[in-house]
C-alpha cells in the first residue's frame, strides 16, 4: 500500500525526532567522557610540573651539621635518582655585620642553626632518603607526619636570605654606658639612648657643657666600658 501524505509527514517527523534525540544523547555522553578524561590530564599536568611548585619541608640536624647534611643528601639524591622528587636544599643564611676592635666584617649567619630546609614531593622513597640521611634526627611536623612550609612562610625566609645589604649585628642595648672610641668625640663617654638596627647607627647621650648632648655614631666608633 502506498503510504498517503499525511502518513509521509509523519514517519518524517518521526525520524527527525529519533535523530535529535540520538546528537543529544551522544552531546551528553561526549561531554560526560571530556569530563572522564580531564582529571587523567590534571594529573599527567601534575606529574609534568616543574620542581619549583613542590612544597618545602624542614628537616632537624644535629647542632652544627646542617652543612655537612646538605652536601650529604645533595650526593645521596644523584646516586639514588631521586632527581624527579627531591629538587632543592638549602641552609638558610643571611649577611651580618659584626665590628671587632672597630673594624667592620660581614659575616654569613645562620637564620635556623639546626634546621635544613628540602624542597620535595612526599613519597616514601623520598622520605626514606632524607630521613636516611647522616646527621639528620626527623623531619618537623605533627604527630610523625611531615608538614610543608606554607607558601607565606617561605616567602619570608627567602626575604630574610635575599636582603640587599647586610644586617648589623648590634650587641648593644639601650640604656648601656659606653665610649666613644673614634672621632671628634673620641674618650666621651655616655648612655645609649636610641638604636637603628637597619642602618647600624646609635644616639649616644654624653655630659658636655653641663648638659645631655645626642650623638649619632657607627658601632665602630663605641665601646664597652
Amino acid at each position: 500500500m502506498v503510504p498517503s501524505s499525511h502518513e509521509e509527514s509523519e514517519v518524517q517527523k518521526s525520524r527527525a525526532t529519533a535523530a535529535v534525540a540520538d546528537e543529544a544523547d551522544q552531546g551528553v555522553h561526549g561531554a560526560g567522557a571530556g569530563q572522564e578524561e580531564a582529571p587523567d590530564q590534571a594529573e599527567e599536568a601534575a606529574e609534568d610540573s616543574p620542581g619549583p611548585s613542590a612544597p618545602w619541608y624542614v628537616i632537624h640536624t644535629y647542632s652544627g651539621y646542617e652543612n655537612k647534611v646538605k652536601a650529604n643528601l645533595e650526593k645521596r639524591v644523584v646516586s639514588m635518582g631521586m632527581e624527579d622528587k627531591i629538587f632543592d636544599i638549602v641552609v638558610p643564611m643571611e649577611e651580618h655585620i659584626e665590628v671587632k676592635d672597630g673594624k667592620k666584617r660581614i659575616v654569613q649567619k645562620k637564620i635556623f642553626p639546626g634546621y635544613v630546609l628540602v624542597q620535595m614531593e612526599m613519597t616514601d622513597e623520598s622520605w626514606y632518603v632524607v630521613r636516611n640521611t647522616p646527621g639528620v634526627t626527623g623531619f618537623v611536623g605533627s604527630g610523625g607526619r611531615p608538614i610543608p612550609l606554607l607558601p607565606e612562610e617561605v616567602e619570608d625566609i627567602r626575604k630574610q636570605m635575599g636582603v640587599e645589604h647586610p644586617r648589623p649585628k648590634i650587641d648593644f642595648n639601650v640604656g648601656e654606658s659606653v665610649k666613644v672610641r673614634s672621632g671628634p668625640f673620641e674618650g666621651f663617654v655616655g648612655v645609649i639612648d636610641h638604636i637603628d638596627a637597619e642602618k647600624g647607627k646609635l644616639k649616644v647621650l654624653v655630659s658636655m657643657f653641663g648638659r645631655e648632648t645626642p650623638l649619632e655614631l657607627d658601632l665602630g666608633q663605641i665601646e664597652r666600658l
